[in-house]
């Protein structure tokens, strides 16, 4: 439990202030627009969250490990809630997933992947994030936090991923605890092998407690981020996280909610996206940290000319631990390929047997991927579009909240031509060619 004192209430309340004149400032510059779109998002749910109306609201942070990937960002080992009224966070509360879990005595069944790939039996907190749509895991998360007991009208949720912390840790140095300095470079590498490794070497050490040195970081970084010279860094750091997604938020207040949701850092799968559409979606099914050595690379080839449109997609992993060890083993991934509603699909190499499934207006294909350690591996298939992709053809790409950057290769063939695009899948992409 931490309270706020009175001089970093004051602090708070300038940090807004500042929010606030940036934002005014910004209509005035030579910005994009979907920038200044996004300087006003910030400014909402700033007022929103620091609101003086006598009124505390409660906010549930999940903090997911992408170095685990799951389709929601990374694995949900740790929880916060924060509580704020009139501007001063008045209580912060953290603990590691596991032991919410062990307040959940209902048995849930868990989704296929978890069963076939880790013979899991009962579906719980830590794994809720199995979706790539953040407003379906959060509803998750908030059912099973009631099923352990807790009350889950929360006034917002927020995930963030755990390679936030680095960049943190530039705007606010080092921070040493109990001897250890953890710095922009090595701090989640560090913590790893705190909380994890002699844990996972040593079965009788009492794990209740293992991951107080977060809970210990989190109050410091909190801490120094109140400081006034940082706001431009700060603004930076949450635009940029936001953007790519290893920040995801989710608010009750539906002006808030409807501001984020405009700029798409709400994590929603679109739904209403009229034309050719792709997302990959990949979940660690190995329970260790082996996404912090794999490397993907998309291509992404469609044909405008046949009978019926067709799709060629080749994504290349690419393992680059030598050797396994407590944070790495081969991977073992459940796969699933977002893509057009009616698709057929047609030819796959590299991937199981598919398991296709309909949701969010769109067919999924899924597979079990395997990709051993010090190799690669190439996975392919071919798809027939359904015939509505054909005119004023377009492309929209959404990124998988956690799983870094992303080369993309786009090649479309039509009647007058071939065109051709390369770009990074920082954030979603849309493409558009001009016939």
């Amino acid at each position: 439990m931490f309270f706020w004192g009175s001089k970093r209430v004051d602090k708070q309340a300038l940090l807004v202030d500042s929010l606030s004149a940036f934002e005014k400032v910004a209509n005035f510059l030579p910005i994009k627009e979907d920038s200044k779109k996004e300087i006003e998002a910030i400014n909402q749910v700033v007022q929103s969250v620091t609101k003086i109306d006598d009124i505390e609201r409660r906010y549930l942070f999940l903090l997911q490990n992408n170095m685990e990937l799951r389709p929601g960002g990374g694995f949900l080992g740790q929880y916060a809630i924060i509580k704020v009224k009139n501007g001063k966070i008045t209580y912060q509360f953290f603990e590691d997933a596991n032991i919410l879990d062990q307040r959940i005595t209902a048995k849930v069944s868990p989704p296929y992947p978890f069963e076939r790939m880790m013979s899991l039996k009962k579906w719980k907190f830590r794994d809720s994030n199995f979706s790539p749509d953040f407003p379906t895991n959060v509803e998750k998360a908030k059912y099973f936090y009631r099923l352990s007991g807790g009350n889950s009208d929360f006034d917002g949720v927020i995930a963030v991923n755990a390679t936030v912390l680095n960049k943190i840790l530039e705007i606010t140095g080092p921070v040493v605890i109990g001897g250890v300095q953890y710095t922009s470079q090595d701090a989640f590498l560090k913590l790893e092998e705190q909380v994890e490794k002699a844990y996972l070497l040593n079965e009788d050490l009492d794990t209740q407690n293992r991951k107080w040195v977060m809970k210990k970081m989190a109050e410091i970084i909190i801490d120094r981020l109140v400081s006034l010279n940082n706001i431009p860094k700060i603004s930076s750091l949450v635009l940029e996280e936001l953007r790519n997604k290893d920040i995801q938020l989710n608010f009750q207040d539906v002006k808030t909610q409807q501001a984020v949701e405009d700029v798409h850092w709400d994590g929603r799968i679109s739904t209403g996206w009229e034309g050719d559409y792709l997302m990959i979606v990949d979940a660690n099914m190995g329970a260790l940290k082996s996404d912090y050595y794999i490397d993907r690379e998309v291509f992404y080839e469609v044909d405008l000319t046949g009978e019926r449109p067709t799709a060629y997609l080749k994504i290349n992993y690419t393992h680059n631990a030598t050797y396994g060890d407590w944070r790495t083993s081969d991977y073992h991934s459940y796969l699933r390929i977002y893509v057009p509603q009616g698709s057929n699909l047609t030819e796959r190499k590299m991937v199981s047997y598919p398991n296709i499934q309909e949701e969010f207006n769109k067919t999924y294909f899924g597979f079990i991927l395997h990709v051993l350690i010090n190799r690669s591996t190439l996975v392919e298939m071919r798809y027939e579009l359904p015939e509505s992709v054909r005119e004023n053809y377009r492309l929209l790409i959404q990124k998988q909240s956690g799983v870094g950057d992303v080369p993309v290769h786009v090649r479309v063939k039509t009647s007058d031509g071939e065109f051709t695009q390369d770009e990074v899948l920082k954030k979603d992409l849309r493409f558009e060619f001009e016939k």
